[in-house]
Parts: C-alpha cells; sequence; structure tokens
C-alpha cells in the first residue's frame, strides 16, 4: 500500500512539472523562477532514488522518480534559455 500511495504522489507531481515546463517556455523569460527551488527538488528525487536503490526496492517506483527527474532537469534547460533571452532583450534596451 505504501508503494502505491507513493507512486501516486509522485504522479501527481509528475503532471505539474511538464505543465511548469511549458509555462516557463512560453514566458520566455526567467523572472519568478529560482533556479535554487528547482535544484532542491533534484535533490530531492535523487535522495529518493537512492533510497530506493539502497533499500534495494526496485519496483514501478524508481521509474516514477526518474521520469520526474527527467522533466525537472529538462527545467534547467528551460531556466537558461531564458536567462539568456532576458539578457539579451536587456542588452537591446541599453542600446
Amino acid at each position: 500500500m505504501g508503494s502505491i500511495l507513493e507512486t501516486v504522489m509522485l504522479i501527481c507531481f509528475g503532471f505539474s512539472w511538464p505543465l511548469n515546463v511549458i509555462k516557463a517556455y512560453k514566458a520566455q523569460t526567467a523572472k519568478g523562477t529560482s533556479l535554487p527551488f528547482i535544484l532542491l527538488i533534484i535533490t530531492g528525487y535523487i535522495a529518493g532514488i537512492s533510497a530506493k536503490i539502497i533499500n534495494g526496492q526496485f519496483n514501478y517506483v524508481l521509474i516514477a522518480y526518474f521520469i520526474n527527474l527527467a522533466i525537472v532537469s529538462l527545467n534547467i534547460c528551460v531556466y537558461l534559455r531564458n536567462v539568456s533571452l532576458d539578457k539579451k532583450r536587456m542588452q537591446g534596451a541599453e542600446v
């Protein structure tokens, strides 16, 4: 039962991260996005994956952790892109 509940939690989080990536991509700005927050979430997923591996719990829940980790990591790529776009806009405004 614990694995089922953990999977439900991960699925709920998992559905929110792609929406966050799409929203940030469309916004084309890093304003309102916190890199430390994204890194904290990634650290949490890595800790969860590590705990599963250390405890030998190789089950379907581990797949959900890896999928969420990949999607949150994509958030970093979008963040870096948006920081670059913000810098270009600032340079254009200074001219």
